[in-house]
């Protein structure tokens, strides 16, 4: 049998012990309370067995009958959740799950200081691993992730409106860009927070100077926007545009046989020109009006989206169909892929490992487009780059494109999320879900995050959902959701070493993202507009800019 060092050996009885095991089940342990002692829900107590020191949390306290007088039974309920095995001797370090159960009478002893760094430090793996704040028990101890694990099996940030989930994933991600300078993170930011986060370290995309060629559309995107659901007769319009879009792109081929090997889905420039002289030419074929019904809407409604300057990033020019001047169509056909995704990936990094896309000003009625156009983006440069440049994709508001009602939403934009959530991590693409509404994101999404980390929650649907997802040892944290402060979290999963409660660090001022509440008691104590405002409003509200 291996000698025991002074460091692994078994937990005292002089130790501050507190109680005794008077009920096993499970995981779940009750024990007995002496002294004047009582714990904390959520405090990591050890456990003294005959060969290792079993850990748990706090879950529940209780007494049985209130007195006033005379002896009161009380009871703690405990959440094991690992030991430390004294007969590995000098290997003996914390590992998650219990080969030797406590017993009845074993005693119950409040963890100290080095307990705690025990368990929550990986041991050879302190120099991987990141800051994002301190332990709550015990603040001296730094709460770390683990970038690898946390990339690898995809990650969540879920908590209600205020709770401090912009500063958490901005303090998240930049303890990851501390370890390493040169990652690929793209964070599609729906209400414009995270642009003053990343000073000198991010590409900032709006929609004033975003790129995203319509060429670049896969078939079911591009029917999304030509035909959408107003059309009386949606498949055959459906039929038409194929046709007519994938004959315009083999106009650009350079040989025949590059032309066969192009279809409807093949990102390849197109002119917009030649679908309308391909309409034409089909229409001239027909002989009931009736017949070119359809050909008459798809060629509307390119020339509508051309001309609608809030697409400007998708349609550039804007003077309609066959009406271009030479430079709008060198612009439109230029094959400028490459170009694009360097831009939104970060290749080269170039001192900016971050690009934050503003997806604020995109028309409500196609973001689900454009969303769904980034996800597959991200997913096909990753499986093309062969996992030389792998990537972390933040969706903010994931609810919106990944709902778990299936009448909500545009099914390939959650088919896309899907996909990077089933399969990202073998191909070098990273996933992180925030949201407000977690009982609204897809299970299937959210069921493939190994790491979340909970922020205050007070919805009981949300916070029941929620505890369906994650494993039964973390279900006694839970309880704690609803009380935590802003700036708080339960962590749980493969990026931290064990469920626990954390405090986030602080962000400095200048790193703080633009999430702050509007400032009605200030705004509404004196006119903050005049009547001459409102006729610039009105200019940008008619503008879209």
């Amino acid at each position: 049998m291996n000698q025991m060092t002074p460091d692994a050996k078994p937990a005292a009885q002089t130790d501050t012990r507190f109680g005794r095991v008077i009920a096993v089940s499970g995981t779940r342990i009750t024990g007995l309370l002496e002294g004047k002692k009582t714990p904390r829900v959520g405090e990591l107590v050890k456990i003294a067995t005959a060969n290792s020191t079993v850990f748990g949390f706090v879950t529940g306290l209780s007494i049985d009958v209130p007195s006033t007088a005379g002896v009161e039974v009380r009871r703690v309920e405990l959440e094991v959740v690992g030991e430390i095995d004294h007969r590995q001797g000098a290997r003996a370090v914390f590992q998650r799950g219990v080969a030797t159960y406590p017993s009845l009478d074993d005693p119950l002893i409040a963890a100290d200081g080095e307990d705690l760094r025990r368990v929550f430090t990986r041991p050879g793996r302190q120099e991987d691993g990141a800051r994002i704040g301190s332990l709550h028990q015990d603040p001296s101890i730094p709460a770390v992730i683990q970038p690898a694990e946390l990339l690898g099996k995809h990650f969540a940030v879920l908590g209600t409106t205020g709770a401090g989930k912009s500063c958490a994933i901005t303090t998240i991600l930049r303890a990851i860009l501390g370890r390493h300078p040169a990652a690929h993170i793209v964070i599609l930011d729906p209400h414009n927070e995270y642009a003053t986060a990343f000073p000198g370290q991010a590409e900032i995309v709006t929609p004033q100077d975003l790129e995203l060629p319509y060429w670049l559309l896969n078939f079911e995107e591009l029917r999304e926007m030509v035909i959408g659901t107003g059309s009386p007769q949606p498949d055959a319009d459906a039929v038409i545009l194929n046709q007519i879009v994938t004959e315009a792109k083999r106009n650009l081929a350079p040989d025949p046989e590059a032309a066969l090997a192009i279809t409807i889905d093949t990102p390849v420039p197109y002119r917009l020109s030649d679908v309308a002289k391909i309409i034409d030419a089909a229409q001239g074929k027909l002989d009931r009006p009736s017949d070119m019904a359809a050909y008459h809407r798809i060629k509307e409604r390119f020339q509508a989206m051309q001309q609608d300057r809030r697409l400007a990033f998708m349609f550039p020019g804007g003077s309609g169909m066959g009406g271009g001047t030479a430079a709008l169509q060198g612009l439109i056909t230029r094959d400028s892929m490459a170009k694009i995704l360097g831009r939104l990936f970060r290749v080269p990094v170039a001192g900016r490992p971050v690009t934050v896309l503003d997806t604020s000003g995109v028309p409500a009625e196609i973001l689900n487009v454009v969303v769904s156009l980034l996800c597959r983006m991200s997913f096909d440069f990753a499986l093309w780059n062969e996992q030389k440049a792998p990537i972390l994709l933040v969706c903010e508001e994931s609810h919106r494109y990944a709902p778990e009602d299936e009448r909500a939403g545009f099914e390939p934009t959650k088919r896309a999320l899907s996909r990077i959530a089933k399969e990202g991590r073998k191909y070098g693409v990273s996933l992180c879900l925030i949201s407000q509404r977690p009982s609204e994101l897809a299970t299937t999404v959210l069921s493939q995050c190994s790491t979340i980390f909970a922020l205050r929650m007070t919805s009981q649907k949300d916070q029941e959902f929620l505890a369906a997802a994650l494993p039964e040892s973390s279900h006694g944290l839970m309880g704690e959701l609803p009380s935590l402060r802003n700036g708080q979290a339960i962590a749980v999963g493969e990026g931290v070493a064990l469920p626990t409660r954390i405090d986030f660090d602080r962000l400095a001022d200048e790193h703080q993202p633009h999430s702050r509440t509007a400032p009605f008691a200030t705004a509404w104590q004196e006119d903050q507009l005049t009547a001459a405002d409102l006729t610039e409003i009105v200019r940008r509200w008619r503008r879209q800019n």
